[in-house]
């Protein structure tokens, strides 16, 4: 028997709601009595008793999913059967995992000889604790529940204490996000400072050449110049010169212009874009848009003309993010109010001067939050880059030439079998660290923005 977590989720899910009937059944009839008036609603006593059910189980159930591998695990190695394992080293690991998959079903034979004696401890220390911790898990979910059963009495303030605890999973729902960055920021820190040490930060935010190498770090091979050029190049130049003009005409369109049997089939089949992956997207810039710009490009005499260029890349891009402009503008040029409209045609202005100095003025909130959107999905791209755009790292304004950005650079310093002590492999979370920084500055632009037309129109 293993120790199935969500099955076990789906126990004490229920034990809750058989403990809200049972709560708010008690209170019901306590209301009943003649002369007896609740402080609570009868669902808020329910309430009370289902949490003190399911809280204290589920962390229980958390903790415990977390420690039972690790208790398993070492009730093995204090068996008999174990005395004959290495001390140390790969083969010893190799040879605990393969008997934990043979005794946990996941495989039918053990595929080292020597794991064989290990499966039947591995099996009767997992079924041993399984049942430790269904049993604690049960005891606690009584227990709670018994608790809170028994605190139902007509002056008792359920709603106080369930709004309570309702506040408190609020509070820790809203710090995920937060400490979520902050872990994402710690995480890129600690690794960029391993790599500044190797690396002067002069040179990767201020070096021309990019052509890191494994092994001790060359002096003026981490320049960072060329792929932070391509990423704005292709992620916040071409593809906004594609996206922005026509997400926002069509969004101009769909709710100035358009009838609404066109607005209930354009806007749907438009945010359908959204969803192609973007593998889907590479293929078509590869196969297809690439080359028609290189054959375009030899005709022009361009020189050199390559079917990977920062050209098609960007294309591509910026159709993929056409939804995020369209969709946020269309929302916020539909949520200003009917009377900044009406006001503006009484005083005669034409509906196309309307829409320029009213509404698109009223509504720069919400259409910045969905340019920066945008932006921000372009800049992190990296499957059309690798695919359509390349890997060399070159520092040119040419469109039809082939370039890249610092996400595809990531990936690659990233794949196969690295050495994370080296400075090539380190200054993927150097480039990571300077990209969320840019972003962050973004977003700060983009709220001063927000806040000076918002300031104006409220």
């Amino acid at each position: 028997m293993t120790f199935n977590a969500a099955a076990l989720l789906l126990l004490i899910a229920g034990l809750a709601l058989i403990g809200w009937l049972a709560g708010r059944a008690r209170s019901a009839l306590l209301a009943g009595r003649a002369g007896t008036r609740l402080h609570s609603r009868p669902q808020y006593h329910g309430w009370y008793v289902a949490l003190w059910l399911f809280a204290p189980a589920a962390i229980f159930l958390a903790v415990w999913s977390s420690m039972s591998p690790a208790l398993i695990t070492n009730a093995v190695l204090a068996s008999p059967e174990a005395q004959s394992l290495p001390a140390f080293g790969f083969e010893r690991g190799a040879m605990l995992s393969d008997a934990r998959a043979v005794a946990q079903g996941k495989q039918a034979a053990v595929r080292i000889a020597e794991a064989a004696p290990l499966v039947k401890p591995y099996a009767d220390a997992t079924h041993r604790y399984a049942w430790i911790g269904i049993a604690a898990m049960l005891a606690l979910a009584l227990a709670g529940g018994l608790y809170a059963f028994t605190r139902i009495k007509p002056d008792f303030r359920a709603r106080t204490r369930v709004e309570r605890i309702v506040m408190a999973l609020l509070l820790i729902a809203s710090l995920v996000a937060i400490l979520t960055t902050f872990g994402i920021v710690l995480s890129l820190l600690f690794e960029s400072i391993r790599f500044f040490r190797l690396v002067p930060a002069t040179e990767l935010l201020f070096g021309t050449y990019w052509n890191p190498q494994s092994g001790a770090p060359q002096p003026g091979t981490f320049g960072g110049i060329p792929l932070f050029w391509g990423t704005v190049l292709i992620g916040a130049i071409i593809a906004m010169i594609v996206a922005i003009p026509i997400g926002m005409m069509t969004a101009v369109y769909l709710t100035q212009y358009a009838a609404p049997t066109v607005r209930k089939w354009v806007k749907p089949c438009l945010e359908i874009l959204a969803g192609v992956p973007t593998v889907v997207y590479g293929y078509f810039a590869a196969l297809t848009v690439a080359p028609a710009l290189r054959n375009f490009a030899v005709k022009l005499g361009v020189p050199n003309a390559s079917t990977e260029s920062a050209l098609a890349a960007g294309i591509v891009m910026g159709v993929m993010i056409i939804p995020f402009v369209s969709s946020m503008a269309d929302d916020s040029i539909n949520a200003v109010p009917q009377a900044m409209r009406d006001g503006s045609l009484a005083l005669g202005a034409t509906p196309n001067e309307t829409i320029r100095q009213v509404l698109i003025p009223a509504a720069l909130p919400g259409v910045m939050g969905g340019i920066l959107l945008a932006v921000s999905r372009a800049i992190g791209e990296t499957m059309i880059v690798v695919m359509a755009a390349g890997l060399s790292a070159n520092l040119t304004a040419n469109p039809f030439a082939s370039v890249t950005t610092v996400t595809a650079q990531i990936v690659k310093l990233l794949t196969g079998d690295q050495e994370f002590d080296s400075a090539k492999t380190l200054a993927a979370f150097a480039l990571g660290l300077v990209l969320f920084i840019v972003t962050l500055l973004l977003n700060i632009v983009a709220l001063r923005i927000v806040k000076k037309y918002r300031e104006a129109y409220e």
